[in-house]
């Protein structure tokens, strides 16, 4: 029994959008996914960060989910930045019950409980966000999103899993880090980057804080293990 996390999956089934075309490091992605994962049990947890699938919605993302719930582990998941399926969380309930999908939850304005440990989360804001209209009103509900998903940790302690990490070298999203240092957070594991921009990735303790980048093409496509 353990609790993992991996990010970018960037799943592709049914949608020919194959990752395969950024070169070497994504050759063959999909059945190292299907062998890493394969090593999971029932009894594990996997916290998957955000770009899961590139459907544009849950009927062409049903391949992808139906490669993921081959394996037994339970699976949460964040909302990516191409995550472009995402739908309610209701929707998403209604989904996976009509194609008998049963590992599969959203992390999502909620919270989790992995033995005393919470397990919490949103997508988070990054620089690109920054550069689109309307980004106080998004960026604002992703603080909200994700105060509501600490606060529902009680007491327990953090673990809190990003999509988009909120620090790294040239930039900082400062109200973000504000509600992680404000709840106590003492690990955060994020995606988003890739190839050339892992070396922007900040790794290790920031003013108490753990920051890991758990991208799959970061982790040679091998779910981390956080915690037995």
């Amino acid at each position: 029994m353990a609790l993992y996390a991996i990010g970018d999956l960037h799943l592709s089934l049914n949608s020919n959008k194959s990752m395969e075309v950024f070169g070497p490091a994504w050759e063959n992605y999909t059945e190292r996914i299907r062998a890493s994962l394969s090593q999971l049990t029932a009894e594990d947890v996997l916290v998957l960060v955000g770009d899961t699938s590139w459907g544009m919605s849950l009927e062409e993302s049903v391949e992808d989910f139906r490669f993921l719930e081959q394996f037994p582990c339970k699976k949460y998941l964040i909302k990516g930045n191409h995550d472009y399926w995402w739908a309610t969380a209701a929707k998403f309930r209604t989904f996976c019950e009509a194609n008998g999908f049963t590992t599969l939850e959203l992390l999502h304005n909620n919270c989790f409980f992995y033995g005393n440990h919470a397990v919490c989360g949103t997508r988070g804001w990054f620089l690109e966000e920054e550069q689109k209209p309307h980004n106080a009103k998004v960026l604002n509900r992703e603080l909200l999103r994700l105060e509501t998903s600490l606060k529902a940790a009680g007491e327990k302690p953090i673990f809190c899993f990003l999509h988009y990490p909120p620090l790294y070298q040239g930039y900082e999203c400062p109200e973000i880090l504000e509600l992680l240092e404000r709840y106590g957070v003492r690990r955060c594991y994020y995606g988003h980057l890739h190839a050339e921009s892992h070396r922007l990735a900040l790794q290790g303790n920031w003013r108490g804080i753990e920051f890991q980048l758990v991208s799959a093409d970061y982790v040679n496509f091998k779910p981390v293990k956080i915690l037995d």
